[in-house]
């Protein structure tokens, strides 16, 4: 729905490796529906979109990570793509910063290999949330819960597979964009609501 994220300001965190179309889709989307978003960078460089193994386009990032603040937005975007969140979950200065987004139980969307970067945040304890299946075992190994499903929605994370689970993953994306601060979003805290969108 046109300006139905009107005023709302939304990071996109990524680096070279990322999944073109988990960026770009989803990205299209946020502005459709009124966002503003950021693509932040480690270095606040260019960097490289990947179409599977095919390198795809180049996309110049809007702010560095350093000078990225989680105060500053409502609520944040992680693609998938295999080299993308591995090399992420290596930089604590991004792990961090996903971490805040929690703390402050502001609304995260993660794609494919993007929960990685969950993982290594700490903050898919107690949570049902889905992925590119090869990061089931790091999932339960956290203490999620991992189920197989186009859409997970679990206070205020939404997650999904694959690129075809895109256009669900946009809908809920922006339902939870919309909603805002979910109380009980915070990790560690006890689950309130699991949405089953099957």
């Amino acid at each position: 729905m046109e300006n139905e994220l009107k005023g709302r300001h939304i990071a996109i965190l990524v680096t070279d490796g990322f999944e073109q179309v988990e960026m770009t889709r989803p990205r299209e989307a946020l502005q459709a529906a009124g966002a503003t978003t950021e693509l932040i960078t480690p270095k606040g460089n260019e960097v490289q979109g990947m179409n599977h193994s095919e390198k795809g386009n180049k996309f110049q990032a809007d702010k560095s990570l350093a000078s990225a603040h989680a105060a500053e937005y409502d609520a944040l975007l992680l693609p998938g793509g295999v080299a993308n969140p591995d090399r992420l979950r290596m930089l604590p200065e991004a792990v961090q910063f996903v971490e805040q987004f929690f703390q402050s139980e502001k609304p995260v969307a993660a794609i494919c290999h993007g929960p990685w970067l969950l993982v290594e945040a700490g903050v898919v304890k107690g949570r049902t949330l889905t992925s590119w299946p090869s990061l089931k075992t790091d999932i339960k190994n956290a203490g999620g819960n991992w189920v197989d499903r186009e859409v997970v929605v679990d206070r205020g994370l939404v997650t999904s597979r694959k690129p075809d689970d895109i256009p669900a993953f946009n809908r809920k994306m922006i339902e939870e964009f919309r909603e805002g601060v979910h109380s009980g979003a915070r990790a560690g805290s006890k689950p309130t609501r699991v949405e089953d969108t099957r």
